[in-house]
């Protein structure tokens, strides 16, 4: 029987290893009595640690403290080439990459056009777009965001189709691109990991169970319950899109990927239709919703003003529609809010949404906006990189035997 035995020296030094880099990775450099505070070791038991991490690779001295006069304290950082990880976003524009290393500091980026043949081409367009954004050493996980979602009972990509994801459709579709890249993968759907985002360090950090929405072009949603992803039978949990919801075709009129149910009421183009359709102009739905803010403000009058508010008190409705569904089902206590129809409106179409959905439900979730910056489907891709490698990284610093 192998590893630590509970009660056990070995188990003890592993628990104090993981205490003190986890110490690291949250306050950064620390000298040998802060970790000791931290985590309520004696002086001797501290420097035994820290001698044992040096020479596992994961720490590193960062050199001198200046304290009181005459004293000094060397201070000491995780190691940040221990491990690096990949992470890719695949829309159907591009592929966008993200390498970071074990501490979580970007060191390269890439983006590059998203393949659109199938076959062997797709596992080298991932790699190009890998080796474009450069990885100081060889990386340990990459995980895909991608449109879709991995059913676990087959293996293979659901809830797109050929066209949507070229060169997905095939079977063992991890082992595959694991094979190809030679490196562990993960492929999870982009919605799940801008929740990932959102819970580590955005609107929904301390919630543990909340929806997102993401309302972009393309309509999705995630699901945490118990600070747990929840994913569904074939994964696909959140698919909103297709949701049946008054007022728009069913997959029976439209076909069953077709543009309909809630996806047709509420997708980027949808909108833009509407806000058109009371005068708001705009060259995309997101400038458009943008423009129907400015001229909805507070001192404006007249026709116009009035237009702009009618359009998005219906965006709004429809919104709030969908969202009542969910609620009536999940009944969360967060609800965040996503993607670019939603963040184009900001606040005041925050605050709609909010209104017409406490108008529809019994429940009255909050609703806040996204606060994660930049790319969150990268962001999230990169913690959940980041948790897996630490977890095996950091669990391997006591001898099993």
């Amino acid at each position: 029987m192998s590893g630590p035995v509970p009660g056990t020296p070995s188990l003890l030094r592993a628990i104090n290893d993981r205490a003190a880099l986890q110490a690291l990775l949250e306050r950064g450099p620390l000298t040998r009595p802060e970790i000791g505070t931290l985590t309520g070791l004696s002086k001797p038991t501290a420097s035994q640690l820290l001698s044992r991490l040096q020479e596992a690779g994961l720490v590193v001295l960062d050199g001198i403290r200046e304290g009181l006069p005459g004293r000094t304290a060397e201070v000491y950082r995780i190691n940040p080439a221990a491990a690096y990880v990949g992470a890719l976003d695949v829309t159907p524009a591009r592929i966008e990459a993200r390498i970071a290393d074990i501490a979580g500091t970007t060191v390269g980026s890439y983006t590059l056009p998203t393949p659109r043949r199938a076959g062997g081409e797709l596992v080298a367009r991932l790699r190009a777009a890998l080796d474009g954004a450069g990885s100081p050493g060889p990386l340990r996980r990459v995980v895909i965001g991608v449109q879709a979602a991995i059913d676990p009972s087959t293996g293979r990509l659901g809830y797109a189709t050929a066209k949507d994801m070229p060169g997905w459709q095939i079977g063992d579709l991890v082992p595959t691109l694991a094979k190809g890249l030679g490196v562990p993968v993960s492929v999870e759907n982009n919605v799940n990991l801008v929740a990932l985002a959102e819970m580590a360090h955005g609107a929904a950090r301390g919630d543990s169970d909340f929806v997102l929405l993401w309302a972009d072009e393309g309509i999705g949603s995630a699901i945490v319950l118990g600070g747990r992803m929840h994913r569904g039978a074939t994964g696909g949990a959140g698919e909103v899109g297709y949701m049946p919801t008054p007022g728009a075709p069913t997959a029976r009129e439209s076909g069953r990927y077709a543009n309909h149910g809630y996806q047709a009421l509420t997708g980027g183009s949808a909108v833009l239709k509407l806000l058109r359709s009371y005068g708001v102009r705009g060259t995309d739905f997101r400038q458009a919703i943008a423009n129907a803010v400015r001229a909805a403000d507070d001192h404006q009058v007249g026709q116009k003003a009035d237009d702009a508010r009618a359009g998005l008190r219906d965006i709004a409705a429809r919104l709030a529609v969908g969202l009542a569904a969910i609620t009536s089902v999940i009944d969360p206590g967060l609800i965040v809010l996503t993607g670019g129809v939603v963040l184009s409106g900001g606040e005041p179409l925050r605050e709609l949404v909010e209104h017409e959905l406490h108008a529809l439900t019994i429940p009255r979730p909050r609703l806040r906006l996204s606060s994660v910056e930049g790319n969150p489907v990268l962001a999230g891709a990169l913690d959940l990189a980041l948790d897996l490698v630490r977890d095996e990284v950091f669990g391997s610093t006591v001898p099993t035997s």
